[in-house]
């Protein structure tokens, strides 16, 4: 889990898998909220929610776990809402370690 940039990133969204798949972290702002958009260990994808934190100081996951990018940008997490549905109106950021 790293920190929020400051500057907001420039991205497409035919840009976010590639760069999901090189960073492998980024915070998105959406509807009041932050969200952590990351993978586990390279392996499976997570939308996690910002404003929570687990008994080991970790952000909450707040969808499932899947296996593929482009199966985590259609995962509903946020009222039946996927990356791919709020990407237009959301800000991303990088992850600075």
């Amino acid at each position: 889990m790293g920190k929020k940039a400051a500057e907001a990133l420039t991205l497409t969204f035919d840009e976010l898998p590639n760069y999901l798949h090189a960073k492998h972290s980024v915070y998105m702002d959406v509807e009041g909220q932050t969200f952590y958009l990351s993978d586990v260990n390279d392996i499976y994808w997570r939308v996690q929610r910002t404003d929570q934190l687990n008994e080991k100081g970790h952000y909450v996951d707040c969808s499932e776990l899947v296996p593929t990018v482009s199966e985590f940008l259609d995962l509903p997490f946020l009222d039946g809402k996927a990356i791919s549905d709020l990407f237009d109106d959301a800000t991303f950021y990088a992850s600075e370690k």
